[in-house]
């Protein structure tokens, strides 16, 4: 995609006469949203949700509150500047502040993206290990050909819609059957763990790193590329399609990710048990579940891997393109192909280490918290050029004509 080529509309349109969508017309403009839960929802944030619940119960239930308000404007924002300037946020980066800062987020971006890669690829195994009792190497390799096979048909955008909507249905079943199952929470320590808003000692890092992973700056900026795909126009900002598109994403997040923590504080608090990872929740829920345990968690850790697996290669390859003015087009074969690579990389170091080895998560992170700051002041910068240009453009004389950007 070039800077030409991007997703702005028509400035010829009053923003204050575009139509509100229909609720069933909502639901078919919704999407990008959709497959940044799956990417989201990985086996690490299932990890660290549980942990939570495990160490700190109820406690820290509140953040749930500050993930919900933070990330719908992460994602509108986002969202604003895409249309606004005509063009994804970091071709907007390289046109306004050049190749340089435009390729160092796209190369950090990516970096997070592909270390990130093998702990769903580790999570795929475990969840085709738990449901079918084969080795999780090879259940992580047959999964992997399925995402290949995806990657290479036409019409990938709206497989992988589907595909990571499939998963999210499943990992909310899976959590809420063992809610159920469990007797569901204690609703007066509920209500507590939300308006009481205090961190237990220990737990402010925690606490940070759960509200950066549910809450992303990268999600909006990756989105502004799915908004390509789904074909989104200027008008969508208007008409209720991004505002919903956003709100979706982080509703499906909270729903599970908080589905989650609440399993652990009801499972694995009360015991002062913690976990390294969560295929363990399977044996702990056995009591409740009994031998369909490690298949309600087998269906969970797929769905959370393969999904985000599914979204996240190819999300750091996009970003990765983008920075280096290169096709986004998930269709395109420098995508597609440096899919391949990210996944056979990741399979070898996963494979050699029997697992995701915790040094390379924890470059991810750097790199995240490189990326996510850099990337985020470019984007406030670009938010207040693109506003004051907007307005600008709504109080020129009629027949004054303007470009995009």
């Amino acid at each position: 995609m070039s800077n030409e080529n991007h997703v702005a509309g028509n400035d010829g349109f009053d923003p204050s006469k575009v139509q509100k969508l229909s609720f069933t017309e909502i639901l078919k403009w919704i999407g990008p949203g959709i497959i940044l839960t799956g990417v989201v929802i990985g086996p690490g944030n299932i990890t660290t949700s549980a942990m939570i619940g495990a160490n700190y119960g109820y406690g820290l239930l509140w953040l749930i509150i500050p993930i919900l308000l933070m990330g719908v404007t992460f994602m509108l924002t986002s969202y604003r500047i895409s249309m606004l300037t005509g063009m994804p946020i970091l071709h907007a980066i390289r046109h306004y502040y050049g190749g340089a800062a435009a390729g160092f987020c796209g190369i950090a971006l990516f970096l997070s993206c592909l270390f990130f890669t093998l702990g769903n690829v580790s999570g795929t195994g475990a969840g085709m290990n738990l449901i079918f009792g084969i080795n999780w190497k090879l259940g992580a390799l047959i999964m992997l050909a399925v995402l290949l096979g995806l990657y290479f048909s036409k019409g990938v955008y709206s497989k992988v819609e589907k595909g990571i909507m499939i998963c999210i249905a499943g990992m909310i079943l899976a959590f809420y059957a063992t809610l159920v199952a469990t007797g569901g929470p204690a609703w007066g320590e509920m209500g507590k763990g939300l308006v009481k808003w205090s961190l237990p000692e220990g737990s402010m890092t925690t606490a940070l790193a759960y509200i950066s992973t549910n809450a992303a700056v990268t999600a909006g900026i990756y989105g502004t590329y799915l908004g390509a795909e789904k074909k989104w126009k200027k008008e969508d900002l208007f008409n209720g399609a991004m505002k919903w598109d956003a709100v979706a994403h982080i509703v499906t997040v909270i729903l599970i990710s908080g589905a989650i923590m609440l399993v652990g504080a009801i499972v694995l608090n009360p015991q002062g048990i913690a976990i390294q990872a969560p295929a363990q929740l399977a044996e702990l829920l056995v009591p409740f579940l009994g031998g369909a345990a490690k298949y309600v968690m087998g269906i969970a850790l797929l769905g959370a891997g393969f999904s985000s697996l599914l979204g996240n290669t190819q999300r750091g390859m996009v970003l990765l393109s983008a920075g280096f003015d290169k096709d986004v087009a998930l269709e395109s074969k420098i995508i597609r192909w440096g899919c391949v690579a990210s996944l056979a990389f990741a399979c070898v170091i996963c494979f050699i280490y029997d697992g995701s080895p915790t040094q390379l998560i924890f470059i991810a992170n750097i790199a995240t918290s490189i990326a996510t700051p850099v990337a985020g002041l470019f984007s406030r910068s670009l938010l207040r050029g693109s506003l004051l240009g907007w307005i600008l453009l709504l109080k020129r004389p009629k027949g004054v004509n303007s470009n995009n950007g």
